[in-house]
């Protein structure tokens, strides 16, 4: 556990810890608790909801776990905390009209992600539209969509060759990612200074190219020696990525410029408008 910080919400503390092993962020639920019913006794409040939550079978409560944080007093304490998943599903259960907004939230994300569901191209609009609120380019939008659809295949690819969602994607994204840009995704996300943010939200346009590169490359070769076994399908994401990692090493000869850039989507939206200004 590290980077322990604080959240404010309307101007209110909220103690949070970010798991790097994890990649998610726990908050103190008391804290949550506290801002929303602004119960007079938030420890009293909470055992009371946690042995109702308990009582109806809700696993999120049996679930939670407890971490040191920093109390009032001064001292180190444990308490209960939540990951975002977690406090959503708990404040769902909270009988306070503060916790309308975000009740409100949650059934209205959930019904877009059904829409999207039964008819894909709404989600697709609706990444476009959140990528241009946030500043990206047409064209870097454009790269990243075509980076979905090549994914996508590759992810298929990899079905068809008996490889196993979660824990194995992430073993062979890895040795793709670790390949081409010389660093693995944990290692390609310290760089650029990410948390919970996507990698490939933060990647310029030369980035994402060899990324797909990569991706598309491991498709073919894989369709073609249609490997039986999790460690052929690692030799193959190696190669993969090692032809768009000599592609890279390449353009850093000629250009003299290192292709991996520490810049995150912030900073290379920032730098982008700079020179456009300064032209």
């Amino acid at each position: 556990m590290k980077n322990t910080s604080i959240k404010l919400f309307e101007e209110k503390q909220v103690r949070s810890v970010w798991n790097e092993d994890e990649e998610k962020w726990y908050f103190s639920v008391v804290d949550v608790l506290q801002i929303l019913t602004e119960s007079v006794d938030i420890a009293s409040y909470w055992r009371k909801l946690k042995q109702r939550l308990k009582t109806e079978g809700n696993e999120t409560v049996t679930n939670l776990h407890g971490l040191k944080m920093l109390a009032a007093d001064g001292k180190m304490r444990i308490t209960d905390v939540a990951d975002t998943e977690q406090l959503f599903r708990l404040i769902q259960s909270v009988p306070s009209p503060k916790a309308e907004p975000f009740k409100l939230w949650i059934a209205k994300v959930a019904r877009e992600r059904i829409d999207e569901i039964e008819d894909p191209e709404i989600g697709i609009d609706r990444l476009m539209e959140t990528y241009l609120k946030k500043g990206y380019s047409k064209e870097w939008i454009n790269q990243r969509l075509k980076s979905i659809e090549v994914r996508k295949e590759l992810t298929d690819e990899w079905d068809n060759r008996g490889v196993k969602k979660g824990q194995e994607y992430a073993i062979l994204t890895d040795e793709i990612t670790k390949a081409w840009s010389g660093l693995s995704v944990k290692e390609y996300k310290k760089h650029k200074d990410l948390k919970k943010e996507n990698l490939r939200d933060n990647m310029s346009n030369l980035e994402l190219v060899l990324n797909m590169l990569a991706e598309a490359t491991t498709t073919e070769i894989s369709k073609e020696k249609k490997p039986k076994t999790f460690t052929e399908n690692k030799i193959i994401a190696k190669q993969g990525g090692t032809i768009a990692g000599n592609t890279r090493k390449e353009i850093e000869e000629k250009t003299g410029k290192k292709v991996v850039t520490p810049l995150s989507a912030g900073k290379l939206l920032a730098e982008k408008n700079k020179k456009l200004k300064s032209k």
